[in-house]
């Protein structure tokens, strides 16, 4: 076979063969924390925690300045980020028991998750960390929506814990050797969930992945090794002393909080050199980012400044609560120490990868494509005609909507809130007086961009 033969004899093969083919298709990482706010990281201008690593992909990476969660509590953020669809649409827009019925609604087969479209295009998939969309143990488990493989919580309140006694793998409840729970001993979960992203890691060949590593840091309760609050035991830090109660708290709450960031950070400093030494660096996507805002600092008093410049926090649906941290690193691709103003959120990550991984989105979505954006050609990206959230809790149900820089902020029984984010990111000027005719558009948006749902409806559920 002389050369030229050769050459159309390896162009057919790669043709006709899936798994040749999906060598050029990127690997992806999206790890997310769980209550991180804005603020928590040295790229977003934090000074007292530590996290080396996470400002290291925003050096090798692109920051987002305008990137936002699904929702401000984890459950329907969660479900915004699988289902690629805000919580005007999302099957769930409330944690497990804010239901009209009280009883919990997961994801189900009717809905299209980032890894199910995914595999249509060869990728393998693993969930490794906090899942949150099954209570009910039943059509919303990882394995039934795309996964090849899970080990981590199905369910929210057994998350809220850092030595479980017992952990998902796949289908399989299983029991955590030695571990107590109330006794906090004796293997930490977050330490598990990076060894099982590094096993998985080390078991990739040249098909490609998805991973999705859901750490629970810095949720509470708080407490980490000792080991890890070595580094700021002599600070001189005031002590916030944290009373355990549902949440078996250490005592010493700031050291707790910035331990528990740098262990992390660590942890995933370690997997991007496990990247580098596999020779997988080059052809992976890396996001992190966090799944809502901090519940932690004080917004009355704060010390870590977990919000930055934001209004709000875990709950609320300024600034605080939602907008998040993000950062992308795409070797070859995304330019070094670059950043982005684009205004984008959870439900753009379902589409990005679609059209990352050279597959047809088989759902209908909220989101755009952010590739564009990554590769630099911010004249190309498709923007959104507006964002949009909702969220129902004890004090009875809260709209916002983003429309270009205005931002406009429902809250049940209250006056509408109108600010101007350009001049305003901290949303402490109320100019819904001054507009009568934008809050008239607005006001339509926020009906329009709903769909209604029997457990979710917009009244006071209790």
């Amino acid at each position: 076979m002389n050369i030229y033969n050769s050459i159309l004899f390896f162009a057919i093969i790669t043709c006709f063969n899936p798994k040749l083919q999906a060598q050029k298709q990127p690997n992806i990482i999206l790890i997310v924390a769980d209550d991180l706010g804005w603020g928590d990281v040295g790229f977003n201008k934090q000074t007292k925690i530590n996290t080396p690593h996470i400002d290291q992909l925003a050096k090798e990476g692109m920051v987002f300045n305008n990137f936002y969660s699904g929702s401000t509590v984890c459950g329907p953020s969660r479900a915004s980020l699988m289902t690629g669809k805000h919580t005007g649409h999302s099957p769930v827009r409330g944690n497990p028991r804010w239901t009209a019925s009280g009883k919990p609604v997961d994801i189900s087969n009717n809905d299209i998750t980032i890894a199910e479209e995914l595999k249509h295009a060869g990728y393998t998939t693993a969930i490794i960390g906090k899942w949150g969309l099954a209570e009910n143990i039943d059509q919303g488990v990882p394995n039934k929506q795309g996964f090849d493989y899970f080990y981590g919580f199905n369910k929210h309140l057994p998350a809220h814990h850092y030595y479980p006694d017992s952990i998902y793998e796949n289908d399989k409840k299983i029991v955590i050797a030695g571990n107590n729970w109330k006794k906090k001993e004796k293997h930490y979960i977050q330490d598990i969930f990076t060894e099982k992203a590094a096993s998985y890691l080390e078991k990739q060949g040249k098909q490609p992945f998805f991973l999705y590593l859901a750490y629970t840091t810095p949720h509470y309760e708080l407490t980490v090794p000792a080991d890890s609050k070595e580094q700021y035991k002599d600070k001189g830090w005031p002590l916030r002393e944290m009373k355990p109660r549902h949440y078996l708290h250490d005592k010493n709450g700031h050291v707790t909080y910035a331990a528990m960031l740098s262990r992390m950070d660590k942890q995933i400093g370690d997997l991007m050199q496990q990247l580098k030494e596999q020779g997988l660096e080059k052809n992976t996507l890396v996001i992190f980012t966090s799944d809502n805002g901090h519940e932690y600092d004080k917004v009355n008093d704060e010390f870590f400044n977990s919000n930055g410049p934001y209004k709000g926090h875990k709950r609320d649906l300024y600034e605080g609560g939602i907008k998040m941290p993000f950062v992308a690193k795409w070797p070859k691709v995304i330019e070094p120490g670059s950043s982005s103003d684009h205004i984008s959120a959870y439900w753009d990550l379902l589409p990005t990868f679609c059209k990352i991984a050279k597959t047809k989105v088989t759902t209908d979505t909220d989101g755009v494509s952010l590739l564009n954006t990554f590769k630099g050609k911010a004249k190309k990206q498709v923007t959104h005609d507006y964002l949009y959230w909702e969220f129902n809790e004890g004090k009875g149900p809260i709209q916002a909507i983003r429309k270009g820089n205005w931002k406009l902020v429902k809250r049940y029984n209250q006056e509408i809130e109108l600010y101007d984010l350009s001049i305003d990111e901290g949303e402490t000027n109320n100019i819904a007086l001054n507009h009568s005719e934008l809050i008239k558009e607005m006001a339509q948006l926020l009906s329009d961009a709903r769909t209604p749902h029997p457990e979710f409806p917009l009244i006071k559920l209790r």
